[in-house]
């Protein structure tokens, strides 16, 4: 287990309150990304903190104290999605903020989670 950056807890205030702003990713997580989305963690592990601490869109995740972080990369006009699992006042003193899942996704994609998912946190 790695940190890999931070976030900013009051953009998750909608999802539930966050206790620590640091990031891990597991080695199981790492090993997940790599087989169902192959190339993408390689081409953007650098970025994950960016995504992390600048993210474009939050919107709401299907499971509970999880959300999706969205990213645009303007440069070369691509769009990754992250999905956080945040530690909650509800869960054991040994849970951290991680990394499920992050992945390239289509621009068509991208619409589709703005456009009907809950925004929790849109850049301005």
């Amino acid at each position: 287990m790695q940190k890999i950056g931070e976030i900013n807890p009051e953009h998750f205030n909608n999802v539930s309150p966050v206790l620590t702003n640091d990031v891990v990713i597991t080695e199981k997580q790492i090993a997940h990304i790599m087989k169902r989305h192959p190339r993408d963690y390689e081409r953007y592990a650098a970025h994950i903190s960016t995504i992390l601490k600048e993210p474009d869109y939050i919107v709401k995740a299907n499971k509970p104290s999880s959300a999706v972080m969205l990213k645009e990369f303007i440069d070369n006009n691509e769009r990754v999605q992250l999905v956080l699992r945040l530690k909650t006042v509800n869960d054991p003193n040994i849970y951290q903020n991680s990394v499920i899942t992050f992945m390239k996704i289509r621009e068509s994609e991208w619409y589709r989670l703005i456009n009907n998912k809950t925004i929790l946190y849109a850049a301005e």
